[in-house]
């Protein structure tokens, strides 16, 4: 029987692109939407639901379950981008942030464990960043939604492997996709002392996900997990040189690796 996947965020960028893949491959796959309707172009169906509303949440699941009656693979995809000094980064957007990236995706996991528990498996796969392995100027609260993402599912994946749940995290780098649109942005304020920093920073973060990765890497990477018996805890999907940041970051003493990071985003 074929397996029935579940992923959020999926009408566009990453997991867009997981979903089309995996619906290639025979898998049922089912996505969510804040707004399915203005999406012509899905190759899967689309659920509307939003991470920040754990009515709509239990209601995506519900639906699922009651069309197919199982949940085999969760893809926690849904997330939001932030940028910004954090000195002049709104409090709600900050809270918006990590309803996205942290409570949302949490609350997913909380909707579909006693689904899976009934069926004695499942998998829960979390996309998170190679930006929450480390502080990133400007992008701070963006690296710590994710980085406490990361950590709480290295904890929940202990809680619920009795149950015969398995939980993986996959970090990506930058991917050429539309997240530089869709995120927030702090303004670049005239009078701000972060002002000439700030912009130059941001237009290098710009360039970089232009110039990223296609996200059917992300997609292919993801298909190889779910068929895994025993998959890692962590996975890093990017340039060499992203993954290979995650390591200097755990070798080099602390200020040398902070002023690789300043140097790279010319802030010395």
């Amino acid at each position: 029987m074929s397996k029935v996947i579940f992923i959020t965020g999926a009408s566009s960028g990453i997991g867009k692109a997981i979903g089309e893949y995996l619906s290639l491959r025979n898998y049922v796959v089912f996505g969510t939407s804040r707004n399915p309707e203005r999406i012509k172009d899905s190759k899967f169906p689309l659920i509307k639901m939003d991470v920040n509303d754990t009515d709509s949440i239990t209601a995506a699941v519900s639906e699922i379950i009651s069309k197919k009656g199982r949940i085999d693979v969760v893809i926690n995809n849904a997330g939001v981008g932030i940028t910004g000094p954090i000195e002049e980064t709104p409090e709600n957007e900050i809270k918006n942030a990590f309803g996205t990236n942290l409570f949302g995706p949490i609350n997913v996991i909380k909707a579909v464990l006693p689904q899976m528990r009934k069926q004695g498996e499942g998998y829960i796969i979390n996309v998170t960043s190679i930006a929450g392995y480390m502080g990133l100027p400007y992008r701070g609260i963006y690296s710590a939604t994710k980085a406490a993402f990361e950590i709480t599912i290295e904890a929940m994946r202990m809680e619920t492997l009795q149950f015969g749940i398995k939980m993986t995290n996959v970090a990506p780098g930058d991917f050429a996709t539309n997240i530089a649109a869709g995120r927030y942005h702090s303004p670049v304020l005239e009078n701000s002392p972060y002002k000439r920093a700030y912009s130059n920073t941001l237009k290098l973060m710009d360039e970089h996900v232009d110039g990223g990765e296609d996200p059917i890497k992300m997609a292919k990477v993801i298909y190889g997990i779910i068929n895994t018996k025993n998959p890692k805890i962590h996975y890093r999907v990017g340039a060499p040189m992203q993954k290979i940041s995650i390591v200097l970051k755990r070798i080099l003493p602390d200020k040398v690796y902070e002023n690789l990071l300043l140097k790279h985003y010319k802030l010395k």
